[in-house]
Formats: C-alpha cells, sequence, structure tokens
C-alpha cells in the first residue's frame, strides 16, 4: 500500500469512528494538526487546529445549552450553566476523544510525540473541540448537532440535579476552571476530638482564595470547604476581581 492509499485508508478508519464522511477531507486533517506539528514543518501555510478549537466550543457549547434546555425545562440558568461546564470540561472531552480513538490520527510534532502528548488530556479535549468544528464548517450546524448529541446523549441522561446540588467540590472546580483556569487545592491544616470522633479541618486554596471547611470526615470538611469557597466567589468583590 502506497503512502497515499494509506492516508485515505487511516482517515476513512477514523470518519467511521466519528461516523461522520468528510466532504472536504482537509477539514479533518486541519483539526488534526497540532501546533508543535506545524512547528516543525516547512510550509508556511500550514496552520494549527488553534482556531477550529476557538470555533469547535463556541459550537458545543450551543449545542449543549440546548440539548440540557430540552430536556431539564425545571433547571434555572445556574443549574444549566453548571451542568454544561460539568459536560464540556476538559477531562469530559479527553475521553470521548479515547472512546473515538483520536490518539493515533493526531498530526504531533516529535517532541509531543515522545512525551505521550496522544494520552494528554489538553491535546485531546483541544482536538475534539477542533473536530466539531471542523464538521460544523463540512457539514454545516445539523451535522455537528448530531455528532455532538450522539457523543453526549448517555453522559446528558445521567446528569444528576439532587446530586450536584450538593456536590461543592466539582461545582467549584468547575467555576474556577472556567474562569481562572485553575484546580482548587486541598489541605488538612487540623483535627480536634478522640479517635473515635473526630472533626477535620481543610483548607482549599485557588485563585487567590481560601476557604476553610469542618467535617467528621476528610472529605466532609474538603466539601464545606468548598462551599464556603463558592460563596466567595459569588460576592461581587470576588466577580469584579
Amino acid at each position: 500500500m502506497n503512502a497515499t492509499n494509506m492516508e485515505t485508508a487511516l482517515r476513512e478508519e477514523l470518519e467511521a469512528a466519528l461516523g461522520y464522511r468528510f466532504e472536504v477531507p482537509e477539514h479533518l486533517t486541519h483539526a488534526l494538526c497540532h501546533s508543535s506539528y506545524v512547528n516543525e514543518q516547512p510550509q508556511a501555510d500550514m496552520q494549527s487546529n488553534e482556531r477550529l478549537e476557538f470555533l469547535g466550543d463556541a459550537v458545543l457549547n450551543l449545542v449543549i445549552s440546548h440539548l440540557l434546555m430540552a430536556r431539564y425545562s425545571e433547571m434555572t440558568e445556574g443549574e444549566l450553566s453548571r451542568n454544561r461546564a460539568l459536560l464540556v470540561n476538559e477531562t469530559r472531552l479527553a475521553a470521548i476523544a479515547r472512546e473515538i480513538g483520536i490518539g493515533p490520527h493526531l498530526l504531533l510534532g516529535k517532541g509531543e510525540a515522545l512525551t505521550e502528548g496522544r494520552e494528554k488530556n489538553s491535546i485531546l479535549a483541544d482536538a475534539m473541540e477542533a473536530l466539531i468544528a471542523a464538521i460544523y464548517l463540512d457539514g454545516g450546524f445539523d451535522a455537528a448537532f448530531d455528532f455532538v448529541e450522539k457523543r453526549f446523549r448517555e453522559r446528558l441522561r445521567s446528569t444528576n440535579r439532587s446530586r450536584y446540588a450538593t456536590d461543592y467540590k466539582s461545582r467549584l472546580q468547575e467555576r474556577v476552571q472556567s474562569i481562572y483556569r485553575q484546580i482548587p487545592r486541598y489541605q488538612v491544616v487540623g483535627s480536634s476530638g478522640p479517635d473515635h470522633d473526630k472533626t477535620f479541618r481543610v483548607r482549599m486554596t485557588v485563585a487567590g482564595i481560601s476557604a476553610e471547611g469542618d467535617g467528621k470526615s476528610k472529605k466532609m470538611a474538603e466539601q464545606e470547604a468548598a462551599r464556603s469557597g463558592l460563596e466567595q466567589l459569588d460576592r461581587p468583590s470576588a466577580n469584579q476581581a
């Protein structure tokens, strides 16, 4: 098999996994092209998938917003926003990329490939957004909508409003990731009481915010610290920072 036939076979393999056949194959190639690969190529007109990633993020958020509103008519605007953030975060997008098998098809620079770039959540998530944009450009909004709906169908069904309402750690992480691109850190800073009835104190820090919480277990104390952190984020002064 010559190089051209091999490239065609690989593209068709990925298209089968995506469930979409590209009218313009270059759209698919562009979506898989990481900046590290572009930097090593002599062609001046080659572009990475970063611009597609920008567009794909917008398309994905629009589709997920529509699907959440259609499925959960009782959710408030805040709940819709939080659940959308939960569904489209880096970890979820990378998981979908792995399900499809995008990693082996990525065009990476030598250094990135050697450091297991095909398994990095950030690269896989960015490629997923770029692929959504590529489908949108190739087949229009309906094609992109169908692709996203299919890939997120089960995840939308598993959305649990009551659990999420009290999972302050998840809510806090989604908020600060979307605003500050940081992850909260939790540290046990003290405990009191006898061994059979201890109370733990945990401190949460992220983006200049510090909050503490107490609980009969470390996990409960972390949730309390996260709840306090969310309250700080909701204050006008924190939102303006």
